[in-house]
């Protein structure tokens, strides 16, 4: 097989790449060593900033995006358990942030791609019993830290930038509404916290803990009472506990 860029991954990434390149007329092949399925089952990030949706407007995936996003146009901050609201539409020109999640756009770009007719291959690259091979100008490596394409640089041409913080993140997943309508950052004596979304009825909360700290020493019970504790009053009311997913 031969095409002009081969692209390592069916991420967001990769797809929103192999759509800009299809639009500028440049033949491109992503492979994916996982299934459509497994990809589309992955829960990551949610929240696009407006370089991103005006880049998926661009390619014509903007619809759904759109009609179910949910658009923020400020952000809460809590300390000294008072709440302030920032307004980033009026301090950033007109720009917004939209929750979405990351799963949507890569089930509206692979969409997108297959209704044009380009190529992306779910496949640890053997096909019909027999190595396959696919000739290219360039390969773009979109697969992420782990991928194969980052274990492919020589070491001496690989420099990497890490920062290391003496504390990690604790997550929670769970369907039920949001706290309140934006995000709400919050600083406390006990550690950070923070109240986001996925959409209406889906809700991510953070709490900030011990670097050594696992999920398995936290039942959802103890992990709603410490989140509500670090929230001011009014917003801690309006948190509903669920089951975690």
């Amino acid at each position: 097989m031969r095409t002009q860029v081969a692209i390592i991954g069916a991420g967001p990434a990769g797809l929103l790449l192999g759509q800009l390149l299809g639009q500028a007329g440049i033949d491109n092949v992503i492979l994916e060593r996982s299934s459509a399925a497994h990809v589309l089952s992955r829960i990551r990030a949610g929240v696009l900033e407006q370089g991103t949706v005006d880049l998926l407007n661009q390619v014509g995936c903007g619809t759904r995006l759109h009609a179910e996003g949910l658009v923020h146009e400020g952000v809460y901050i809590a300390f000294n358990d008072i709440q302030h609201r920032i307004d980033l539409k009026r301090h950033s020109g007109g720009s917004t942030v939209t929750v979405y999640g990351q799963t949507e756009v890569t089930r509206d770009l692979m969409a997108s791609r297959t209704h044009s007719g380009q190529r992306t291959i779910y496949v640890t690259y053997r096909a019909e019993g027999a190595d396959d091979r696919l000739d290219c100008d360039f390969i773009v490596g979109c697969d992420g830290f782990h991928g194969i394409s980052r274990q492919s640089i020589p070491a001496t041409a690989l420099t990497a930038f890490e920062r290391l913080y003496p504390f990690g993140w604790l997550g929670l997943l769970a369907d039920v509404p949001p706290a309140a309508d934006e995000l709400v950052y919050a600083r406390h004596a006990r550690g950070f916290a923070l109240c986001s979304m996925r959409s209406p009825t889906r809700s991510r909360y953070y709490i900030q803990v011990g670097s050594t700290e696992t999920a398995d020493a936290w039942s959802d019970g103890m992990f709603w009472d410490e989140l509500k504790r670090r929230l001011p009053d009014d917003t801690a009311d309006h948190v509903v506990a669920g089951p975690s997913i």
